[in-house]
């Protein structure tokens, strides 16, 4: 197992999969592709896309039908309710900005306020389904203190 190293315990997760439900794939798959983002087609059907987010992390964007058949749960509209923020780190400032002006101009609204506090800077948007996606850059340096 990988080590955490802030506490010496080994890390449970290998990876990371995060379902979230979409009405039209093709217009999701199209709008996270213009802000850089690919899929990985061999877990990426009619049903859902495998959007790769990182290394071991992934955004299941699961058609509304398919999604319901992993819960009993009705699903959430995204445009009206909050159950999640995919927050989603990066490597510099410009690259905050990049990735959530592309969103705008794809398509998606702005969130919420930008967050500047020195140590770590943030926007985030809303994709085409209303998902809340925050994306950040932290000083690797500020993390590292103790």
């Amino acid at each position: 197992m990988a080590k955490h190293d802030s506490d010496k315990r080994p890390a449970i997760g290998k990876q990371l999969f995060v379902n979230l439900p979409v009405k039209d794939l093709s217009k999701s798959a199209e709008f996270f592709k213009k802000l850089g983002f690919t899929f990985n087609q061999q877990f990426t059907n009619e049903s859902g896309g495998c959007l790769v987010l990182g290394e071991n992390l992934y955004a299941m964007l699961l058609v509304e039908k398919f999604f319901k058949t992993f819960t009993v749960k009705a699903i959430a509209d995204a445009k009206k309710t909050t159950e999640v923020l995919v927050a989603i780190s990066v490597d510099s400032k410009d690259l905050v900005d990049e990735i959530v002006e592309r969103a705008i101009a794809a398509g998606g609204k702005p969130f919420g306020q930008t967050q500047d506090h020195g140590f770590m800077y943030g926007r985030d948007f809303e994709d085409l389904d209303g998902h809340v996606w925050e994306i950040f850059w932290m000083d690797p340096a500020h993390v590292n203190k103790k």
